[in-house]
């Protein structure tokens, strides 16, 4: 035993001195390796080193040899930090391919097929700002996170222009330039697919394509506007483009650091003060529903600026505007909805509560036009029927918190259906035949998310993203190696990650994910703990199916190949019932809100029963997407991945584990494999000859059959093996589609130029033509312009000599018309003056008639009536001819014989101007005669009186020899203002009495 002890130790001695010399002789051929190694590398050279930073990131980083000693080397990799790499180390150090260092347009370019060199790639055209990369026609687009000026109209007409798009610069104008010409040139209906996760630029980038769509479209109309109006309302709405899933938990509880939908930090950034006040807004730091996640403002965004263009866009829509007021009240009502607390209380032995601040109740009532007295009661209580009776019951305060919010999420996701079918009316077409027609469509789907807490709506949209990603493998993997199989190519397969394991476990499979929650849904008793029990006994021995680690945390994980991802299925089957309770459908009823009782009616013709049998949500979910994805089948696709630089949404920051992650993720390591040994481009023979016969003419192929001239083409015209014909379809690489193309535009521009020159010899001989006939007709034209132009001139000049000559002789002819009419006036004056003195003179001799009448009258009377009356009597009588019947009165004769005289006068003062001294004096004998004879009568009164009346006369006529002038201003004198003759008695008055009278008599006798 003893011996066998010894022995035993001999032997383990003897194995630890071989060990040890093996680790000697090992550690010095490192040693030597590594000296070895170091001598191949040099100052400047770019190496790649093997770095384990994360535990299951272990892809090599770019290094950059700084300097080198006999210990080991000193490296600068790509981040900027210094690595020394000495000893055992020095294995993690790999020489770089020269494609690999400064970068390359398309990743299948690059000499190495690797994550690193992949990486790489990204992280160098990032850095230069270029944020696009090709994978043969998938394109990857790094969020920048900063504008770039490469959207204008000049990258677009650059783009639009160019017919080999591989000739300009990865672009997301290139790839939906290359599905435009496909969709044009192949007549097939195409589709852009944009994936990525959150915050990759999907949104953008849907953006940019619709607006180089519309552009090179050629249709600038009202409905391109409204497609692009309808991305800010929808992205402000729902966060996202897509109607195929609102995730309504968001409204009521956010994330940290999460905001809540864009719409609600835009309308109190956009509203004025009085409509705010309108709605009793203030400002989202107020609000429950905006400030859970304690993130009020994005970076980078404008929200007042936002609200405008939402505003905008809502016009472009035909958005009334009492549609949008009623928009925003209804986001209104939310907000206060949200600021609702609730007090627990003990109510007849049962948990019940009550509303504590009622100013956010009367603000809901009046901005939904409902009583503030049912607000209280549906959300405080809830209605059974027991035996026939409606029967309220108090609720528990977390209860009416679940009301409260499913209240709102369904208000919010039936005004967001609204709005979604609002924008399909306003931009929809009438119904047109639909064959011979193609279109291309653009999907912006969301990007895969893994929370803190996940629940259904992640699930739901995750497994949108499995699908997608199935549909992505299908195309470019399954069917790829399906179709070289079936063609009969030699092909070596790529080992590719598969997820049908993942979509089967979730959606297909018997007993699958949602037909168990679907199941578990519709029964009364259905609970979320029953649910997790059923899918983990159902799917716990699947390879992608994670069981919950204890049963108080209520989950379960799914293996995606995003990676695995845990969901809580607490609320989970209420969210997927996604129904509207009774006492809600009879609180909407109560308002007098026209638009909101509409939003309804589907769920107010609906009983109770008939709600509950109604499609589960994760039912309609899967329904849509299976549409799409049929869709999507009868579409050639185009891919674009979008891809998250950083966490932090900052610029210029490159985050290599995360982009490891998403490039891991999509497969893209794989696509670059599969693009690069497989056929991008493949035609059937038929498709083939058809578009490239003109090259076949060219180089002079019989015709033959068509597999034969597809053949003989390629032989001739693609140099290289690369190509390879199978049964019915030949398969090229990418730049052989370039090489033939290029061939058919040079031969198709020849043949125009052709086509042109004979064109142009033709149009330019039939201008000559017309030039020569437009030139007779300009000279025909011109000479007679220039003819009627000199006849004119000298009919101008004839015309103004005749027009000369009349008007010498009409002025001759008017003179003597002139003197002749001014002698037959100055006729016809003297004629008329002598009328007019005719006239004068028979008027006055009349006159002088009449007054010699008058006084002859006198006479007789007064010679008969001398002797019979006494010397007053003949001064009454007399008197009958005076004016002033006071001066008689008085006595005062002598004024009264002047009177007298005057009157005589006067009674003839009509025709005294026509007295004249002869007529005086004709009749003065007369007068003479009678006057001596009252002389002799015993009234010396009498012979005085008419003394004076002689007198008088004689007087007037003595100034009746004034000219005509005179005359006639004083008749219109005297018609103005009458005056009395202008006589003076030459006779005193008689003085009064007696001896006075006797005195004056014998003076005047």
């Amino acid at each position: 035993m003893h011996v066998r002890t010894m022995l035993h130790h001999s032997v383990m001695v003897t194995n630890m001195s071989r060990i040890l010399q093996f680790a000697v002789r090992r550690a010095w051929f490192h040693h030597i390796l590594s000296i070895f190694q170091m001598a191949f590398y040099t100052k400047g050279d770019h190496v790649w080193l093997a770095i384990k930073d994360v535990k299951d990131f272990n892809v090599p980083i770019g290094a950059v040899v700084k300097s080198r000693d006999g210990l080991g080397m000193l490296l600068t990799d790509e981040q900027g930090e210094e690595r020394f790499v000495s000893g055992s180390s020095l294995n993690d150090v790999e020489s770089m391919h020269p494609s690999c260092i400064c970068g390359v347009d398309d990743m299948i370019q690059l000499g190495e097929l690797t994550e690193a060199a992949i990486l790489r790639n990204l992280f160098i055209r990032y850095h230069s700002h270029k944020i696009y990369t090709h994978i043969g026609m998938v394109l990857v687009a790094v969020n920048p996170y900063q504008l770039y000026q490469i959207y204008g109209p000049q990258q677009i007409d650059m783009y639009s222009q160019q017919t080999d798009i591989t000739e300009l610069p990865p672009h997301v104008f290139s790839t939906a330039q290359h599905a435009f010409i496909s969709m044009k040139r192949r007549l097939h209906n195409h589709s852009i697919i944009i994936s990525g996760e959150s915050g990759a630029g999907k949104t953008e980038s849907t953006k940019l394509i619709l607006r180089y769509l519309t552009v090179v479209g050629g249709q600038h109309t009202t409905l391109d506007q409204q497609i692009l109006g309808a991305n800010p309302i929808l992205e402000a709405f729902g966060a996202r483009i897509e109607q195929y899933l609102l995730e309504k938990s968001r409204i009521v509880n956010q994330m940290p650091d999460e905001r809540n939908y864009h719409i609600f930090y835009r309308l109190l950034a956009g509203l004025t003060d009085m409509e705010k006040q309108k709605l009793h807004l203030t400002e989202a730091k107020d609000y429950h529903y905006l400030s859970q996640g304690n993130c009020f403002v994005c970076e980078g965004m404008d929200d007042a600026q936002e609200f405008v263009n939402i505003g905008r866009a809502m016009k472009v829509l035909m958005f009334s505007e009492e549609e949008q007021w009623i928009i925003f009240t209804i986001l209104a009502a939310i907000l206060h909805l949200g600021n609702i607390r609730f007090q627990a209380l003990i109510q007849d032995n049962m948990e019940a509560c009550a509303i504590l601040n009622n100013d956010a109740v009367e603000s809901i009532a009046e901005l939904l036009q409902i009583p503030s007295e049912r607000i209280h009661e549906a959300f405080t209580s809830k209605s059974t029927y027991a035996s026939g009776e409606l029967i309220y019951s108090p609720i528990a305060e977390e209860s009416a918190k679940h009301i409260r919010d499913a209240f709102v999420k369904g208000m919010y996701g039936r005004l967001f259906i609204w709005i979604v079918s609002k924008i399909n009316a306003s931009i929809s077409k009438p119904a047109v035949d639909s064959k011979g027609c193609t279109s291309l469509g653009v999907l912006d789907i969301f990007g895969f998310e893994n929370f803190d807490v996940n629940s259904f709506e992640q699930l739901c949209i995750n497994y949108a993203n499995e699908k997608l990603h199935s549909f992505f493998v299908d195309h470019v993997f399954k069917m790829e190696q399906a179709e070289y199989s079936r063609e009969g190519l030699e092909w070596s397969s790529v080992d590719f990650v598969d997820n049908q394991e993942v979509v089967d476990t979730l959606a297909k499979k018997p007993l699958n994910c949602f037909a168990l929650m679907d199941e578990e849904s519709r029964f009364p008793q259905g609970s979320d703990e029953s649910f997790l029990q059923k899918i983990t006994s159902q799917h716990g021995n699947s390879s992608c199916f994670v069981k919950s680690k204890s049963l108080s945390r209520a989950s379960f994980g799914v293996v995606h190949f995003a990676g695995t991802i845990e969901y809580n299925v607490r609320g989970i089957l209420d969210k997927n019932r996604d129904t509207f309770s009774a006492d809600l459908v009879g609180l909407i009823c109560e308002s007098k809100m026209d638009f909101l009782f509409n939003m309804f009616a589907k769920e107010m013709s609906m009983g109770e029963e008939t709600r509950k049998r109604s499609p589960t949500l994760s039912a309609q979910f899967r329904r849509s997407l299976d549409v799409l994805m049929k869709m999507l089948l009868s579409c050639e696709p185009s891919f674009v991945r979008c891809i998250k630089p950083n966490e932090f949404k900052k610029p210029m920051i490159f985050d290599r584990y995360l982009c490891w992650q998403q490039l891991k993720y999509s497969g893209m390591l794989e696509t670059v494999k599969i693009r690069k040994a497989g056929f991008a481009i493949r035609y059937t023979f038929k498709e083939f000859v058809n578009r490239y016969h003109i090259i076949m003419k060219e180089l002079k192929i019989p015709r033959m059959n068509q597999r034969e001239m597809s053949e003989a083409l390629a032989k001739q015209l693609l140099l290289d093996v690369e190509w390879t014909i199978g049964r019915r379809i030949i398969f090229l690489k990418d730049h052989h589609g370039d090489i033939l193309e290029q061939a058919r535009d040079q031969l198709l521009t020849n043949a125009v130029v052709v086509l042109q020159r004979a064109m142009k010899g033709f149009l330019g001989r039939k201008k000559r033509r017309k030039q020569e006939c437009a030139a007779v007709l300009i000279q025909k034209t011109w000479k007679g312009y220039l003819d009627r132009r000199e006849y004119l001139q000298v009919l101008k000049g004839v015309t103004r000599l005749q027009a000369i000559i009349k008007s010498h002789l009409l002025s001759q002819k008017f003179k003597r018309v002139r003197e002749e009419k001014r002698r037959a006036e100055q006729e016809k004056e003297r004629r008329l003056e002598r009328e007019k003195q005719q006239k004068e003179d028979e008027a006055k001799l009349k006159a002088q008639e009449d007054a010699a009448a008058q006084i002859q009258k006198m006479f007789s009377f007064i010679t008969d009536e001398e002797e019979t009356e006494t010397a007053e009597t003949a001064e009454q009588k007399i008197s009958i001819f005076g004016r002033n019947n006071e001066q008689e009165q008085r006595g005062d004769y002598s004024s009264s014989l002047v009177s007298l005289g005057a009157s005589v006068v006067d009674g003839t003062s009509s025709r005294s101007s026509q007295f004249n001294r002869s007529g005086i004096m004709s009749y003065s004998p007369r007068m003479l005669n009678g006057f001596g004879r009252i002389t002799q009568s015993r009234s010396s009164d009498l012979a005085l009186t008419l003394t004076a009346l002689i007198l008088g006369l004689a007087c007037q006529q003595g100034s009746s020899s004034e000219d005509e002038e005179t005359r006639s201003r004083d008749e219109h004198d005297s018609e103005t203002s009458p005056r009395a003759p202008e006589f003076v008695s030459p006779l005193r008055s008689p003085p009064k009495g007696p001896q006075g009278s006797m005195r004056w008599r014998a003076e005047q006798s």
